[in-house]
């Protein structure tokens, strides 16, 4: 029996199939040129049928154009792909998902007003007659939730579910498909530990056990390790080296990665936390469904990080927006230094800086230049702006040049436009920027998403320096590895509230994703 070529019945996918070739997937010479980048040079990978493949790299290191070439959203400048053993030209995504390739993007492209099975088999709905049949396409989802063990209703709304079952209804849209091959891009990125523990289970222990191939891109190398079979790695578009997981260790991923020794765990002295810098007390904020944020209290000291854990949608960017001032607390109060401030200019008077979740929407202005971004804010002041207001590009472009030295922002330009720069690069703006600014509040909000293992590693170390200075930092992060690293005390969110606290130091990923759920008690 050959592997189908075209999506297969549902209860059909987790049932072992011999295949053609040893390798679901070959890349030969995959080379994709852009007028101004080489993408991906001259590429080679092989895939095994039965196992997960890692794929790991920097931001912009090429790994996002290969896998859009592999499911047909972009045509390859040169080169060749085999699936199964043979070759292949696609025109378009729906040519890959015939050929059995599903992928699962990273922000899930789902429709929160319509159920499971809608969602599911929306463009793929069986017909009878001239409609569509939907008992039938409702039983063919249950099928696929019960053989998965997904613990999904059928007639859920998609909007309703927490993102780990969101996840899983986009892999159930690839499966009920009949995909053979399934890339997933940063799945883990917005899931719990327990979620993470379930997803894995899931695509090693039962997709990839019967015969399956997993494509798993992340930059989560602990995670790489510990469900890959085989790891590849790419650095600026070329292909690195493919090596076993097994033996591999995070530190020799990082090297290939980067080029160079990286540190991967945050080095840092026990805090000294001094006096009350900023105070939350009892602060409601009303979301779009009732409050977002409901009562909740905290203090952060002079010289201490407090790391705010929860999966995404718990309330943190209310909580965030009001301390910083893009939000009016609903009741409350928030005191800086000692003192309340209302507003954003007041708040950023009162000492605050902040690193916005968001660096495209909240912390750059895409188009402007580099030399602009580094002042927004204070443009209209000393030393930025002379008498009657007038901008003074001598200083601008000096206060350019050495931030853009001291926190390594490459390429070294003070008129390029920001959309130009990496992630990396482009929030090593923002917290050049922020930090410059003297502050003796930093409130950081998922400071390094979307940011490569070089530039964590450059940003992790400015927010112990800035600890270590005397600041008070408020850090809000949806990877919880970066909030145990990096905070002295971790308080932890779930439906609007602070359901915990706990000392870093003795923390772990159990306690604390027990909490993200609500159904574990700090000690």
């Amino acid at each position: 029996m050959t592997a189908p070529t075209h999506p297969t019945a549902p209860a059909d996918v987790l049932r072992e199939v011999r295949h053609n070739a040893e390798h679901a997937l070959e890349l030969r010479g995959i080379t994709k040129r852009f007028p101004l980048v080489l993408a991906n040079d001259n590429i080679n990978l092989q895939v095994r049928w039965g196992s997960v493949h890692a794929l790991c790299g920097e931001n912009g290191a090429g790994k996002s154009t290969l896998m859009k070439i592999v499911y047909g959203a972009q045509p390859p400048t040169s080169g060749q792909i085999v699936v199964d053993g043979e070759a292949v030209n696609f025109q378009n995504p729906s040519d890959a998902i015939a050929r059995g390739i599903g992928m699962v993007f990273q922000h899930f492209q789902l429709v929160d007003t319509l159920t499971v099975t809608e969602n599911v088999i929306l463009g793929a709905e069986p017909t009878s007659g001239m409609g569509i049949n939907y008992a039938a396409a409702r039983r063919r989802v249950a099928e696929l939730i019960e053989q998965f063990n997904f613990a999904l209703n059928p007639d859920a709304l998609v909007g309703s579910l927490p993102v780990g079952l969101q996840q899983k209804v986009e892999i159930l849209k690839t499966l009920y498909r009949g995909a053979r091959i399934l890339i997933l891009d940063e799945p883990t990125a917005v899931l719990t530990p327990t979620e993470t523990d379930e997803l894995f289970d899931f695509l090693k222990n039962q997709y990839a056990a019967s015969g399956n191939a997993v494509i798993f891109i992340s930059h989560k190398l602990h995670e790489v390790l510990h469900i890959s079979d085989t790891i590849s790695v790419i650095r600026d578009g070329k292909m690195i080296g493919s090596i076993p997981a097994a033996g591999a260790t995070t530190e020799t991923l990082a090297r290939m990665m980067v080029g160079r020794d990286v540190t991967l765990q945050v080095e840092k002295a026990p805090a000294r936390p001094g006096e009350v810098a900023l105070d939350v007390q009892n602060v409601t904020v009303r979301g779009t469904h009732g409050n977002a944020v409901n009562g909740v209290s905290f203090q952060v000291r002079a010289g201490e990080i407090v790391g705010i854990a929860g999966v995404e949608g718990n309330g943190q960017n209310e909580l965030v927006e009001a301390i910083t001032g893009l939000r009016v607390a609903d009741a409350g109060q928030i005191t800086y230094l000692g003192r309340p401030a209302r507003g954003v200019r007041e708040v950023e008077a009162a000492g605050v800086s902040y690193v916005p979740e968001d660096r495209n929407e909240r912390g750059l202005v895409v188009e402007m230049s580099t030399a602009e971004n580094f002042i927004l804010g204070e443009h209209d002041r000393a030393p930025f702006a002379g008498r009657f207001g007038f901008l003074r590009q001598d200083v601008i472009e000096e206060n350019a040049r050495t931030l853009s030295e001291q926190y390594d922002v490459r390429p070294r330009s003070t008129a390029l436009p920001a959309k130009s720069y990496s992630g990396g690069n482009a929030q090593k703006i923002i917290v050049a920027r922020e930090m410059r600014k003297g502050p003796k509040i930093l409130v950081a909000s998922q400071p390094t998403r979307g940011v490569d293992i070089g530039a964590i590693e450059f940003i992790h170390a400015r927010i112990v320096e800035a600890r270590d200075q005397g600041l008070a930092v408020l850090l809000v992060s949806a990877d919880l590895g970066e909030v145990m690293n990096l905070s002295d005390r971790i308080l932890v969110m779930y439906e609007g509230q602070v359901v915990g606290e706990v000392d870093a130091a003795g923390a772990t990923e159990t306690q604390l994703g027990l909490l993200m759920t609500g159904s574990g008690a700090a000690r």
